[in-house]
Parts: C-alpha cells; sequence; structure tokens
C-alpha cells in the first residue's frame, strides 16, 4: 500500500481520497461565502485573469477540471457563447450539484460530469482550454492528472492551473498566522468546520511551488510553460501548452 499526505498527515491513498472527499462534502454548501471570507474577494479577480490568460475565443471547447461551484464555468461559458461548450467536472457530488444548479439558476445548460481528474472520461485532442482551479493540490497523483489534462487537449490548445503557491518570503510570517491561527477559526464559525479549513491550510503548504509545478507540467508533455505570481505568490496561474 502506497502512501500519500493529507495536509501535514501521512496516509494511504485510498484513505487521502476518502478524506478529501469529506472535507468538500462538508464545506459545499458554505464554500463560496468561505472564498469570500477568506480571500477578501481576491479570489474572483484571480479567477478572471485566469480566464483572460487562457486564449479561449468564441465558439472554442473548455474542460473545466475540478470546477466545484462553476466560477470558471460561468466565466468560459461567457467567453465562448452559443457555438462553444465548457463541461464543468469534478469528483465530488456535493460540489458538482452546487455548481450545477449555480449555471442552472442563471440561465447556462451546459455538460456536467462527475469524474476523477486521473481519469478523463474525453477523447485525445478534443478541448481547445483545459482548467483546474484549487483543485490540483486535492489529487493524489498530479503527475498522471497533469498528463490526462494534456491527452485531452488540442494540439495548441492551453492547460491553466490556478493555485495556492509559495508566498513571498516577507509575508510568510503574517501569512502562517493567518492559515492556522485565523482560518480554522473562520471556517468554525462560517462553516461549523475548523478541521477542513486547517487541512485547507496544511494543502497549501505540501502544495508544489511554483518552478516544481512548472516542472511538472514540462514532464506531462506541455511546452512554453510560465506562470504568473499573484498577491504576492499567495496564488499563481501556470499556463502551458500542447504542441
Amino acid at each position: 500500500m502506497t502512501d500519500t499526505h493529507f495536509g501535514f498527515e501521512t496516509v494511504a491513498e485510498e484513505e487521502k481520497a476518502r478524506r478529501v472527499a469529506g472535507v468538500f462534502t462538508s464545506v459545499a454548501g458554505k464554500y463560496d461565502v468561505m472564498n469570500d471570507l477568506m480571500s477578501a474577494g481576491l479570489h474572483r479577480l484571480w479567477k478572471r485573469f485566469a480566464v483572460s490568460i487562457s486564449g479561449v475565443r468564441a465558439g472554442q471547447r473548455v474542460l473545466d477540471v475540478a470546477g466545484g461551484s462553476a466560477d470558471l464555468s460561468r466565466l468560459f461559458l461567457q467567453t465562448v457563447g452559443d457555438r462553444g461548450q465548457v463541461v464543468l467536472t469534478d469528483i465530488n457530488n456535493a460540489m458538482l450539484r452546487v455548481g450545477r444548479d449555480r449555471l442552472l439558476d442563471e440561465g447556462y445548460a451546459t455538460p456536467v460530469t462527475q469524474c476523477d481528474a486521473e481519469h478523463l472520461p474525453f477523447p485525445d485532442n478534443y478541448f481547445d482550454c483545459v482548467s483546474i482551479a484549487f483543485g490540483l493540490r486535492n489529487v493524489t497523483h498530479k503527475d498522471i492528472a497533469l498528463r490526462e489534462m494534456q491527452r485531452v487537449l488540442k494540439p495548441g490548445g492551453r492547460l491553466i492551473v490556478l493555485e495556492f503557491s509559495k508566498v513571498a518570503k516577507p509575508l510568510e510570517k503574517i501569512y502562517d498566522v493567518y492559515s492556522f491561527k485565523l482560518l480554522p477559526r473562520i471556517g468554525q464559525l462560517i462553516a461549523n468546520d475548523a478541521d477542513s479549513y486547517r487541512y485547507l491550510a496544511e494543502s497549501i503548504r505540501m502544495h508544489p511551488g511554483q518552478d516544481e509545478l512548472k516542472s511538472m507540467m514540462q514532464a506531462a508533455g506541455l511546452g512554453n510553460v510560465e506562470y504568473f505570481n499573484m498577491t504576492g505568490g499567495v496564488v499563481a496561474v501556470h499556463r502551458g501548452y500542447k504542441f
């Protein structure tokens, strides 16, 4: 049996998948409220920037992996228009229902698929753009997921990865206080779940930094990989191309 990380804990791979599912099932109902509180609304700007550098145009196909509450899907739908297509996916049914219902409430009828990022049920060379926002750090085998996302991209297609990353050195101490002291308290107060938000902070620290993730994307077969730090490196957007 192979071990991996669940936050700072070392657990069996099967155990991680079960526990990550429990985290997102627990927080699904308060996910958007917590995002606004945790980032002071900045997550909306981060997501808009990610979409803006994706190169997506009207009429194209987009896959939103681990799309959860559909923030990116909604932005992409506005971009691709009636002739395009956006497919929203997530491994967690509770999160996927939140995103699906939100899109339907806003008048978007778009394909929604529950699937694992490591096993995407789509053909090779199909999408013009694949995105994953704040989901990669929860994937057990990130290298496999990156290869799968590369596989379903058309030649010339782009992979966009928006994820928490390594903050600039001057911000480390205050960021640690916020992450490990304040964030679980907010989670307890708003979502009645301090443990899930403690895991969130730990999972961010265990996630590859900017340069390591860039190398992983290159190893998955993507070219011209570059990243854009935002808010002092709290998050980074990585972009790579399939050739």
